[in-house]
């Protein structure tokens, strides 16, 4: 299993229970794959770059996790449909395997 890293970010506006079904589904998905979740940090509210869908801040949020290569593919797929999640990104981390 390799290392990785995602980073996502919702609305501000969104309430607890829409961030932990979203951390839920994130973390389900893993386990159904066989990998485990390392950490998550909750960076919080950050300014956003350029607006994206009229947001100008985001809430974002870090998880470090362990996986299988082929199946980061439906991870991807699962945060794409997810409509909390405005952008995310999933980067391999080499110096931590």
């Amino acid at each position: 299993m390799k290392s990785y890293e995602l980073l996502y970010f919702m609305a501000p506006t969104s309430d607890d229970e829409v961030r932990t079904a979203v951390s839920s589904r994130i973390e389900s998905t893993l386990s159904a794959a066989g990998g485990t979740v390392d950490n998550v940090e909750e960076w919080g509210k950050r300014k956003l770059a350029y607006e994206v869908d009229g947001l100008a801040e985001g809430d974002y949020v870090l998880v470090d996790f362990h996986a299988d290569p082929a199946h980061i593919a439906e991870l991807d797929r699962v945060l794409r449909i997810t409509d909390a999640v405005k952008r995310h990104m999933i980067v391999s981390r080499t110096d931590r395997d």
